[in-house]
């Protein structure tokens, strides 16, 4: 078992076929027994990702409601959801001052940073932070998380 955090640029690879989507859909496969964790926000991430897309024509309407169906199958069997609180928020805020972070990329690396920081002391496994964004995998990896991108993995 591995345990990956997916930022929305790579959960939206897991509905709507683009590169790093095979390689994604593996690691999501339940038979594997990873653990997969998002951040509450990416609800609203992939929302606006089917959506915009189906209004750019790149994906149908019954494409979008199949791709949310199964989105939120997943979000209530499979995936570990770290809730945006208080001191998340202030988490996140320090990020931003630290690097150039958008607003929502810096919430879900906090979620990220707190996650790793529990795995790291109960020494139970590692964490992969999973990101399409070279910039927000950059700044990852400057705060020592091991993090990839699926586009990488076509």
């Amino acid at each position: 078992m591995s345990v990956y955090f997916l930022d929305s640029s790579a959960l939206i690879k897991r509905y709507v076929s683009e590169t790093g989507s095979a390689w994604i859909q593996t690691l999501a496969d339940p038979n594997t027994r990873n653990k997969l964790i998002i951040a509450r926000i990416a609800w609203v991430e992939v929302l606006s990702a089917l959506w915009r897309r189906q209004r750019e024509g790149s994906l149908s309407p019954a494409s979008v409601t199949k791709a949310i169906r199964a989105f939120r199958y997943d979000l209530d069997t499979q995936c570990q959801v770290i809730e945006l609180d208080r001191a998340l928020a202030e988490a996140a805020g320090q990020l931003i001052g630290k690097h150039p972070l958008r607003a929502y990329d810096a919430v879900q690396l906090a979620s990220a940073l707190r996650i790793h920081i529990s795995f790291s002391r109960a020494r139970s496994a590692t964490l992969a932070f999973l990101t399409a964004d070279d910039r927000l995998l950059a700044i990852a990896q400057a705060e020592s998380l091991l993090a990839d991108n699926p586009n990488r993995h076509p």
